[in-house]
């Protein structure tokens, strides 16, 4: 079967991301449950009619999740990935990532923005290959830790 990205459209979908979200960060680095609150508040806020949220299966089984919804003054905001350790190392969060510019590129939008932190550096390498830049980066207290909030920009124009 291998690799599959698809939309996030069977019952249940959206309630793995939120739990996996929550038990993935907890176990790997000790956020709280305000963290899942915000993915789910996330999922809870989407416009389908905008908004779009995949699904990556490894083999059948639910591996990996981003999003792509709409911002403001043409941007788009990348968010919520999350490649699970069962899946790692099939190159799925480039798949992913690669799904929301196309899509966000698609959409006629002229950046895509997105939030991490400073631990996810597979993630950050993942960005900076597809040639998004660091254009913020905050020391923050955020989901019970300290974290350094970083905020990435890629130019779709052109």
């Amino acid at each position: 079967m291998g690799v599959v990205i698809r939309f996030a459209d069977r019952p249940g979908d959206l309630g793995w991301i939120v739990q996996a979200h929550g038990e993935l960060y907890a176990r790997e680095v000790g956020w709280d449950t305000s963290f899942e609150r915000l993915v789910a508040g996330i999922l809870g806020e989407l416009d389908p009619a905008r908004d779009a949220v995949w699904i990556a299966e490894l083999d059948g089984q639910r591996v990996g999740c981003v999003s792509c919804m709409a911002g403001s003054d043409g941007e788009a905001v990348l968010r919520i990935l999350l490649v699970h350790p069962d899946g790692r190392g099939h190159g799925i969060g480039g798949r992913l990532v690669d799904t929301c510019v196309d899509h966000a590129r698609e959409q006629g939008f002229k950046r895509l923005r997105l939030w991490t932190t400073n631990w996810q550096e597979a993630a950050r390498e993942v960005y900076l290959r597809r040639g998004f830049t660091l254009v913020d980066e905050q020391p923050q207290r955020r989901f019970g830790a300290e974290v350094v909030g970083q905020t990435y920009r890629l130019d779709l124009a052109g």
